[in-house]
């Protein structure tokens, strides 16, 4: 599909977010996301996704690091904007003392604080957990860190990557016979992230009860960790250190990539008896459950190459659109490979209203990400475009403050 019909197909996406006019879960909390990159950003806008009132505070001049990120729109980040969006940015000078007390002054007003900086780094600014609660006693501070807010390596620097080797998710990524090999995006980040969301709702709801708020420490690592399925009662209980095996399926087979003879590649599972049995009848090869080797799923793992190896040669005899027929008439869960390219074209992001546009004060109409979450009563819509550097400085302290006469902009 040309890029114009593409950028036409994802307008179409964004009428019904657009037309919502019923406040989001969070309406009413106030956010400072002092964030940068990737785990913090996308922390805070998922809050805003959720209606919460966010305001992003940089630093003048240069704002937050990834403006700075290709590629480019009118000179405006994309990198930035897909991790900010429903967002007001604040510039404030945080290396001396006007921009701190403003700060202070926000802080005081808010209801959670999201930072990522090397763990320390906010308490060398003045603003440790016992200040802030001196300050803002309901506040929650929600961490973001590579490695957590304790331990050796706690004051040590981490990205994604960094995560992704250290926690094993590289090693067991990739082709067996191949190098370790990082996902094909931030993961990690992404999955920190969200946990950090799930522990910032957690503790609004325990402050709904208590009057009380708290920190939430949120690291890249454990967020690695916690996606290693049976890795680690494996190592420790078995002494079997999980490892890499492309596109196969750990836990049940065939399931695999498999190609066509129209050059595609399809993934698809025959997860359990029924499911393997079906297959083979769609093969003409129903003698297959019968065979010792493929009697079971524990058998079939055993001898995964082989029967990979039946299979593929009876999906190179198809193109890929006849084998998806067969295989969904059969109830197998199957899917094309995708490209980009294909994903924003397909008539199920269509329906569900996966693509939103937003209209950005610099860059024009930008197609992004939509919701991942939909609510019946409290839907989450897009409110705010992601924001220039310092594009509501005067607002956001007007509203928060109430004081039209404030220094607004000390730098």
């Amino acid at each position: 599909m040309p890029v114009h019909e593409q950028r036409s197909f994802a307008m179409q996406q964004t009428d019904r977010p657009h037309t919502l006019t019923q406040p989001g879960p969070l309406d009413g909390i106030r956010v400072l996301d002092l964030s940068r990159f990737i785990a913090g950003p996308y922390c805070a806008m998922l809050l805003g996704d959720m209606g919460a009132d966010v305001v992003k505070v940089e630093p003048p001049g240069r704002g937050e690091n990834s403006r700075a990120f290709a590629p480019f729109v009118q000179g405006e980040s994309l990198y930035t904007m897909v991790f900010n969006r429903n967002k007001r940015s604040v510039a404030l000078d945080l290396r001396g003392d006007p921009g701190k007390n403003q700060l202070r002054d926000l802080i005081a007003h808010a209801d959670v604080l999201v930072e990522n900086y090397v763990p320390g780094t906010v308490e060398k600014m003045g603003f440790g957990w016992d200040v802030l609660q001196a300050i803002n006693p309901r506040l929650i501070l929600t961490r973001i860190s590579g490695f957590g807010q304790s331990g050796a390596r706690a004051t040590k620097p981490c990205f994604d990557v960094i995560a992704q080797s250290m926690s094993g998710l590289m090693d067991i990524t990739g082709d067996p016979d191949g190098k370790p090999t990082m996902a094909g995006t931030y993961v990690v980040d992404y999955s920190t992230g969200l946990y950090a969301v799930i522990g910032t709702l957690g503790a609004l709801q325990a402050r709904a009860r208590t009057g009380r708020g708290q920190t939430v420490d949120v690291a890249l690592l454990d967020s690695a960790m916690s996606m290693l399925m049976t890795a680690i009662p494996e190592q420790l209980l078995l002494g079997r250190t999980m490892t890499r095996r492309g596109n196969r399926d750990r836990y049940t087979a065939p399931a695999n990539t498999f190609p066509t003879r129209d050059g595609a590649w399809v993934h698809f599972a025959a997860v359990g008896e029924p499911m393997f049995h079906a297959l083979a009848e769609a093969m003409d090869a129903p003698q297959l459950a019968q065979d010792p080797r493929f009697q079971d799923n524990g058998t079939r793992l055993e001898h995964a190459d082989a029967l990979e190896a039946l299979v593929t040669a009876w999906t190179c005899t198809l193109d890929a659109d006849d084998l998806i027929g067969i295989l969904q008439q059969i109830g197998l869960p199957c899917a094309r490979v995708a490209r980009i390219s294909d994903l924003v074209a397909d008539e199920q992001i269509a329906a569900r209203g996966s693509i939103v546009q937003m209209q950005h004060p610099k860059a024009g109409s930008v197609p992004m990400q939509g919701f991942a979450v939909h609510f019946a009563e409290s839907p989450m819509r897009l409110r705010h475009p992601p924001p220039l550097l310092g594009q509501h400085t005067e607002e956001v302290l007007a509203e928060w403050l109430g004081n039209e006469d404030h220094d607004r902009n000390p730098s």
